[in-house]
């Protein structure tokens, strides 16, 4: 190519260039970069570098405020009435143990590669640009709309905190657009536009107010979870208001309390924004193993006890699926209703430091994408006086504040969950590949052909949870799935040797808790509805069409200038030296 963006200077151009796709698309899908040119090449894209101003306590309150935010106030009263019962404790317990093996995952990335791309990055330099970019762009959707979701969900419960009875009072209806579409919020704007320049201004305060606002509404947790033990009754964890219903601690036996696990892992979801905080992280060696896996510990423990309080508050029975701490304060006898006020002013809180955290990640993984050049290399620029991926960040608030100013996004939990749920997933399997396979010295098809069993047999394992009936043919079935599954890992272990070790902290027990990982990530999508479903094809859908329509010519524009490089079996071997660099950079 002549230069950099010659398939886009005229229309014959673009046209002949889209005549070329196959070609295109064949040679640079399955391109991968190293993690020595992430560190220094490609991150050298956006200009000046983002300041090194976080220590392991900036990134536990970023994961903090991240993952205790409005999620817990719905999930939990959703998972325990429906599914789980008062045994919604161990659902909170599943699902933090899921977050904990994918935080492992992210671990070991953020510490040998600690850039601003999050899960982007870490795949493409394993899978190569196509499959980083469905899962990045994907991610970055479901920032945006689950951020303009709880934009709305402040205006609530402010009003709730101010003693409000609704919202409506500060929502303008406009009769004549759809429902739905139709009630113009300028609180969610406000919000949103405000946090937009919070970020753009410093990282660093930044992170001293979601310090602040995640002190409160810890705060807030405890005084729940205190006056939650202290006025509600034992008998509420086994005995519901109605005796026809199922009783005990597990109303709904072990599938409910794993359906419960699946929908309450949604509160768990945030901990990824503290990886593309890497970049600017003072010692990501030391900082970032403790931030993530203690933040995750530190969120698992305040759910459970915020689900054991609550259980003890009501009977499984009586929870409100859409309000169960604020409900359950209002139904006591005791005049303890101006406790939803209190949890009103609780929810603001975390729901601003979860779309501080979110904003924050969100602008980040637009950097790195923007680096790559598969969307406009603009949104890649730092500002040299805020050292912030100012572009980025503004082009991202502005979308979220349109959505959240016309579009009345009622299906938060599915909203963020199912695209998530992917990425995970897909660093799970990441960094079994980047252990196992040296690019240029290793032969992959073992590696890939595990990891493609593997997920295969998960699959099967979830269509018989929830497609068979219960009975013995069930229950061998998913015996024999299980044998075959941890067949199938102990001979990858036994047989293929690790390429690399990680030089400072890696994944304890590889390649068990990556490969848990992937099962618990695909059994949990397994356990969305439908329509979770459809959004993410069609999402998907879109991102494919943009790849195909921009993103390759764009790539293969940027190959030709030699900006980037050729695909996977084309590139130059990856020496350890360079590796052992990258993670001392």
């Amino acid at each position: 190519m002549d230069s950099h963006g010659s398939s886009f200077s005229s229309l014959n151009s673009y046209f002949g260039a889209l005549a070329d796709t196959p070609n295109r698309f064949a040679r640079r899908a399955g391109s991968v970069s190293t993690s020595f040119e992430e560190m220094s090449g490609i991150r050298a894209r956006s200009g000046p570098d983002m300041k090194k101003s976080l220590r392991w306590f900036d990134l536990v309150g970023f994961g903090l405020g991240g993952m205790v935010g409005a999620g817990v106030f719905v999930t939990t009263g959703r998972a325990c009435s429906l599914y789980a019962g008062p045994a919604v404790v161990l659902s909170y317990a599943i699902a933090g143990l899921c977050a904990l093996l994918s935080a492992f995952c992210y671990t070991e990335f953020a510490v040998d590669m600690p850039v601003a791309g999050g899960a982007f990055s870490y795949i493409r330099v394993t899978f190569g640009e196509f499959a980083a970019f469905l899962t990045g762009a994907n991610l970055i959707i479901d920032y945006v709309l689950s951020n303009a979701a709880v934009a709305r969900s402040f205006t609530a419960y402010f009003a709730t905190a101010i003693g409000l009875s609704t919202e409506s009072k500060w929502r303008i209806t406009i009769s004549v657009l759809p429902k739905g579409f139709n009630e113009i919020d300028i609180v969610a704007v406000a919000v949103v536009l405000i946090l937009t320049l919070v970020i753009c201004y410093s990282t660093r305060e930044s992170s001293v107010l979601n310090m602040l606002l995640t002190a409160l509404h810890i705060l807030f947790i405890f005084f729940v979870i205190l006056v939650g033990f202290w006025r509600g009754e034992w008998k509420n964890f086994t005995e519901p208001s109605n005796p026809k219903l199922p009783d005990g601690f597990f109303p709904f036996g072990a599938p409910g309390v794993f359906k419960g696990a699946a929908m309450v892992y949604l509160s768990y979801i945030g901990y990824d924004a503290v990886s593309t905080m890497a970049e600017e992280v003072k010692n990501p060696v030391k900082d970032i193993p403790i931030a993530v896996t203690g933040s995750v510990i530190l969120v698992a423990i305040l759910y459970c006890l915020m689900a054991a309080s609550m259980s003890k508050l009501l009977p499984y029975d009586m929870m409100n699926t859409d309000a169960p701490f604020s409900a359950a304060f209002r139904r006591g006898p005791d005049g303890y209703r101006w406790m939803t006020n209190v949890i009103g002013a609780g929810a603001s809180f975390g729901i601003l430091t979860s779309m501080l955290v979110a904003m924050l990640g969100q602008a980040r993984y637009m950097c790195v994408i923007g680096r790559s050049n598969v969307v406009p290399a603009w949104f890649a620029r730092v500002h040299p006086r805020t050292s912030t991926p100012v572009n980025a960040s503004a082009f991202l608030g502005i979308c979220t504040s349109a959505i959240a100013l016309f579009t009345d996004l009622n299906v938060l939990l599915n909203l963020v969950s199912i695209g998530t749920l992917f990425v995970f997933y897909m660093v799970a399997n990441a960094v079994i590949y980047k252990r196992y396979v040296s690019v240029g010295t290793t032969n992959p098809w073992p590696t890939l052909s595990f990891l493609f069993c593997f997920s295969l047999t998960s699959i099967i394992f979830t269509l018989i949870w929830r497609l068979v009936p219960p009975g013995k043919p069930k229950a061998f079935m998913l015996s024999a799935c299980t044998v075959i599954a941890i067949a199938v890992l102990q001979l990858f272990n036994c047989v293929v040797p690790q390429a690399r070790k990680p030089e400072f902290w890696g994944v304890p027990f590889m390649p068990w808790i990556p490969s848990i990982s992937i099962f618990l990530n695909i059994f949990l999508l397994g356990s969305l509805d439908g329509p979770s479903h459809l959004r993410f094809g069609f999402f998907s859908t879109l991102v494919v069409l943009l790849y195909v329509l921009y993103s390759v010519h764009a790539s293969f524009d940027a190959e030709g200038d030699g900006t980037l490089s050729q695909k996977n079996g084309d590139i130059m071997k990856e020496s350890n030296e360079s590796e052992d660099h990258s993670l001392k950079v």
